[in-house]
């Protein structure tokens, strides 16, 4: 078990390309944390030097209180599971989850009890003797999870380690990892671009983008609670809706269209300054509801919905509000068409406010 503290930790490539900037996170015992963002957001890169696979450029990193940076990654006690299993296919299941355990020349008894525990855990039991190419990739990837648990590390890290399965595999595998997790209790970072796998498996998330942290906090201060524009956009699916418009005396204008504020949200963007400015609205799709006929109030708005997707239990629409696009996700129950009108209310008091400039959060205290 372990914590784990980065610093003021930076990564600068040749060519002066910087992948990863003040990054600075202290990772508890037994947590799981998720770095989760874009391609070329940096969150491999975190990783890979977490592991020593990367030389940190300025910073330090810490595990249980000793500093690591130049540890070689063999010292490090800490397992990572690939985003390729990278498995020997010239060796058994057993073959491959013993390996590193004979380069540490553990008696074969320690050896056989770690293996079979393992093969349990991850039900690969009746699998010990077959060579990789006789797997399906479920299957390769718990022997790469085996591979790493047998070796009682003090930490785990997870570089998009789901990444090549199908969808069905991915739950099945995502499911195996949470179970894992709650039974091992081993310290654990695991880096994705799915924010699927982050808000499911993360007890806290860490959203990267260009090698900056943009937000930190648990799955729903996440989702409910975004700090800037970027992580209401990347967080959520469908992503939260923008509009731009201007705060009017406890209103905000959409073209021709005024929504009237709940008081507390109109007091605070007022005191700090954002009365007759520009500003973004942020709204998530199932914060927007149909409503019947004569139930209109000054939060709603009549439109002509243009798109339906069909999702199952719920379906997106899509629709324009002062000129802009809007989606929202309600349910399905009503057999909804493309081309007739509906009646949309905006939840206004689960709304978000941003500067307009900025892109940051301005309607909570400390943005």
């Amino acid at each position: 078990m372990a914590d784990i503290r980065f610093e003021h930790v930076s990564k600068v490539y040749h060519g002066d390309i910087e992948a990863v900037r003040d990054f600075s996170l202290h990772i508890s015992d037994q947590e799981f944390l998720v770095i989760v963002g874009p391609s070329g957001s940096g969150k491999s890169t975190v990783l890979r030097m977490a592991a020593g696979l990367e030389e940190i450029t300025k910073g330090n990193l810490y595990l249980d209180g000793k500093l690591i940076n130049n540890i070689p990654p063999k010292d490090r006690d800490l397992a990572m599971v690939f985003q390729h299993y990278a498995l020997y296919p010239h060796m058994t299941v057993y073959g491959n989850m013993a390996f590193s355990l004979k380069l540490q020349k553990l008696p074969k008894s320690e050896i056989d009890k770690r293996v079979r525990w393992a093969a349990d855990v991850l039900g690969l039991k009746g699998k010990l003797d077959r060579k990789p190419r006789e797997l399906s990739g479920g299957e390769r990837q718990r022997v790469a999870l085996g591979r790493a648990i047998v070796r009682h590390p003090q930490a785990f890290l997870f570089d998009e380690p789901l990444s090549n399965l199908d969808a069905m595999l991915r739950v099945q595998m995502r499911n195996e990892i949470k179970k894992l997790h709650q039974q091992l209790k081993t310290t654990s970072i695991y880096v994705t671009h799915d924010q699927v796998e982050a808000m499911t498996l993360g007890t806290r998330l860490v959203v990267m983008k260009e090698g900056e942290i943009q937000q930190v906090g648990t799955p729903q201060e996440v989702y409910e609670n975004p700090a800037n524009q970027f992580v209401g956009e990347f967080i959520g699916s469908p992503a939260m809706n923008f509009f731009v418009g201007r705060l009017e005396n406890g209103f905000f204008q959409i073209g021709d269209l005024f929504f009237k504020l709940p008081e507390q949200k109109a007091s605070f963007l007022k005191a700090r300054g954002y009365d007759r400015q520009t500003v973004l609205l942020g709204i998530r799709p199932e914060h927007i509801i149909t409503v019947s006929e004569g139930m209109t109030d000054s939060a709603t708005v009549t439109a002509n919905i243009q798109l339906v997707e069909f999702m199952g239990a719920e379906t997106i629409l899509s629709f324009h509000v002062g000129g802009q696009p809007c989606l929202a996700k309600v349910p399905s129950d009503k057999g909804w068409k493309a081309g007739e009108q509906a009646a949309f209310r905006f939840q206004l008091e689960k709304s978000c406010f941003f500067d307009a400039k900025t892109k940051w959060r301005i309607d909570k205290a400390g943005s």
